[in-house]
């Protein structure tokens, strides 16, 4: 008899980058998306998590300061554990592991227990943090030596490895990690040691992320200052002269949408666009799907509708989610996109366009505004009387579209291609800053995204819709939103979400956030 062979665990150490998700390597996202278990720090954020499986263990082992969920010793048994099941284990550590991430601790560990490991070098906080905060480490003006130190040294050590005299000397940057706790320790050894108490220095708290925060102070004054305002960690100091040309260089911090948190409630699978935009533009992006899809409750009437394409004049789609069901549905009966060449094809707006590209169609209407009530104008105006119209779309719609039609003198057969349904309740996420009170603005993409976050809400709901201003992607949304009872700020006069960033981005320029 031959046995199945049995599979042989390996650990990844893989440095998750210092904050930003679009700082994680390429070949890091790869690990994680055949991980079995993801042991993960205080550093990788949600947005890095969900590149797991679904089915993925996540352990979460974070330090912060002096509390540590488990300790090192801990940690490696963890790793080798996991491994000797036969897993594919991500060893997952802000910024790099290599550099004071005790990646080479637990190496040694693994080589010791005979677990076949691999490492992922990171984008190093002690790099990206400073380059976020516009200070250059090096410059051929200023300095060409730059010098990485633990600001938290192993407190068992008998004595200090750092030799202060030649590092106040010995490179023109010197970049801390880890060293806000003995920050007035740090700033008094180098002083002491020769560094001129008035060279430019910088601490950056929560570098590379949207809660990004810059003190500069002459190096003996830093200390104090980060005291008086009670600046916490996690945070990466830089002392040198090349602090200076921040006030040129500073980039990211005059992002027009930097710090403001907005919550986004599209569906999980479509909020990467617009949360995408939003971070793009400095927005810390809440993260809280108000409505999943599901399929119709009958798929009948579609599969019939699409057996007797040839005898349909028009095939009218209202939303990307309608082109993708429908497409599904295509595939699932061995049919694809040259099925619907006896009808011509209505969309009503770019997005939905754009989904028919992506399966190579071209919509023979597209009305001027990305309304059901201007696709109905539009579908009137080229003459649909006498026409057969097969509309496909969410089983919950308005009625304008069949009702408009069938006045004009259409016969339309209406056909659900997808339901949306409320989620159970609100992400972990969403409850974090609700419990926080800590929003900006919340966006709506369409009705059921407000009538349902009105309803995971529950009580929450009447402090919400006064104090959290809304931005909508168009009149309709606006409207349902209103009659909610939540204060619309907002409204794109293009509805597409480029359209709404647009506005989003003109409200906090114009207002400052502050309602009009």
């Amino acid at each position: 008899m031959i046995e199945a062979a049995v599979k042989k665990g390996k650990v990844y150490l893989v440095g998750a980058g210092p904050g930003d998700p679009g700082l994680i390597t390429v070949k890091a996202l790869e690990c994680l998306q055949q991980a079995d278990a993801v042991v993960y720090d205080f550093l990788a954020g949600p947005p890095v998590l969900a590149e797991a499986p679904e089915q993925a263990e996540l352990i979460y082992v974070g330090k912060k300061g002096s509390d540590h969920t488990l300790a090192q010793a801990e940690i490696n048994r963890l790793l080798i554990d996991l491994a000797a099941q036969g897993k594919t284990v991500v060893r997952l550590k802000g910024g790099d592991p290599f550099i004071f991430g005790r990646g080479g601790e637990e190496a040694e560990e693994l080589v010791a227990a005979g677990v076949p490991f691999e490492v992922v070098p990171g984008v190093t906080s002690a790099i990206a943090v400073p380059a976020y905060a516009g200070i250059p480490l090096t410059h051929r003006n200023f300095t060409s030596t730059v010098a990485f130190v633990t600001g938290h040294e192993d407190p068992t050590k008998a004595e200090s490895s750092i030799d202060w005299s030649k590092l106040a000397t010995g490179a023109g940057t010197l970049v801390f990690l880890m060293g806000v706790k003995n920050l007035p320790h740090i700033t008094a050894k180098l002083i002491e040691a020769g560094l001129d108490p008035d060279t430019p220095a910088a601490l950056i708290r929560w570098g590379t992320t949207p809660d990004q925060i810059t003190l500069t102070a002459p190096l003996t004054d830093l200390a104090g200052k980060a005291a008086e305002i009670n600046f916490k960690p996690p945070a990466v100091l830089v002392i040198g002269k090349v602090v200076d040309l921040r006030t040129q260089l500073n980039w990211y911090e005059t992002k027009p949408l930097f710090g403001r948190r907005i919550m986004v409630t599209r569906t999980r699978e479509q909020a990467g666009g617009l949360s995408r935009a939003l971070l793009s533009h400095g927005a810390a992006v809440i993260e809280c799907p108000t409505i999943r899809l599901a399929p119709p409750e009958d798929w009948g009437p579609l599969d019939r509708a699409l057996d007797d394409l040839s005898a349909f004049d028009w095939l009218v789609l209202t939303s990307p989610n309608g082109v993708q069901s429908l497409f599904e549905r295509l595939f699932t009966k061995g049919l694809d996109a040259r099925a619907l060449a006896p009808v011509k094809l209505a969309a009503i707006g770019p997005a939905t366009a754009e989904k028919l590209a992506r399966f190579g169609l071209k919509p023979d209407l597209l009305p001027e505004k990305y309304v059901a009530e201007s696709l109905l104008e539009a579908l009137i105006a080229g003459g649909v009387k006498g026409s057969k119209v097969l509309l496909v779309r969410a089983a919950e719609a308005r009625d304008v579209l069949p009702q408009g039609l069938a006045a004009a003198g259409a016969r339309v057969v209406e056909t659900a291609a997808y339901r949306t349904l409320p989620p159970a309740e609100l992400t972990k996420e969403a409850e974090e800053a609700l419990a926080a009170e800590n929003l900006d603005l919340v966006t709506f993409t369409s009705s059921s995204t407000v009538t349902n976050l009105d309803r995971l809400l529950g009580q929450r709901a009447d402090w919400f819709k006064k104090k959290i201003p809304a931005a909508c992607i168009g009149p309709i949304t606006a409207q349902t939103a209103e009659e909610a009872g939540f204060k619309v700020a907002v409204q794109a006069q293009v509805y597409t979400i480029d359209g709404l960033v647009q506005a989003v981005m003109e409200y906090f320029t114009s207002t400052g956030g502050r309602s009009a």
